[in-house]
């Protein structure tokens, strides 16, 4: 298992994931409400477990990629962020960027944690990753993102589809 950095809020208690965390990802990831702006089909188990695979490999190929959010004072999984890279196929690309993307169980929308984690995260990769850009795609229609990410210094550089979807494309301006 690759040496994950564990960051810490005062809330919340950003780690790597383990295999263990396959039954909160299951159930996060079959909801409509957190996949509604991320593809739209929730997944199946198979399919959370391949992505708990990545969340993990990542780290190991990369020396970046996705923690587990946990709530401090439960231990409870909440939800992921992180930095990946996923070589997609869209223009314009974001290939040798870090690209953010969080998400969280509906009943911690609006409280702050995603900030919270992104507050952690961006000094993270600014330390350890500086010569990278950092990016990432939202939907359009998903306010609540796209404000999060103007909120912690994202500007809009282009908009695009991917898989058929519409996106907003944004870059992290420079510290």
């Amino acid at each position: 298992m690759p040496d994950i950095p564990v960051l810490e809020t005062d809330r919340l208690v950003l780690r790597g994931f383990r295999a263990d965390d396959l039954e909160a990802m299951t159930t996060m990831w079959a909801m409509p409400e957190v996949v509604r702006y991320i593809g739209g089909v929730p997944l199946s188990r198979e399919q959370s477990w391949t992505r708990l695979l990545r969340q993990i490999g990542m780290w190991s190929v990369m020396n970046f990629g996705f923690w587990a959010i946990t709530e401090k004072r439960s231990g409870q999984l909440i939800g992921e962020a992180g930095f990946h890279e996923m070589r997609r196929d869209m223009t314009p690309r974001i290939e040798d960027t870090l690209e953010a993307g969080w998400g969280l169980l509906p009943g911690f929308h609006g409280r702050g944690y995603a900030s919270e984690a992104l507050r952690a995260m961006l000094p993270w990769a600014e330390a350890n990753h500086g010569g990278l850009p950092v990016t990432c795609i939202i939907d359009p229609a998903n306010a609540a993102s796209i404000r999060l990410a103007e909120q912690h210094g994202f500007r809009e550089f282009a908009r695009s589809t991917y898989l058929g979807s519409d996106i907003v494309l944004f870059r992290k301006a420079p510290a």
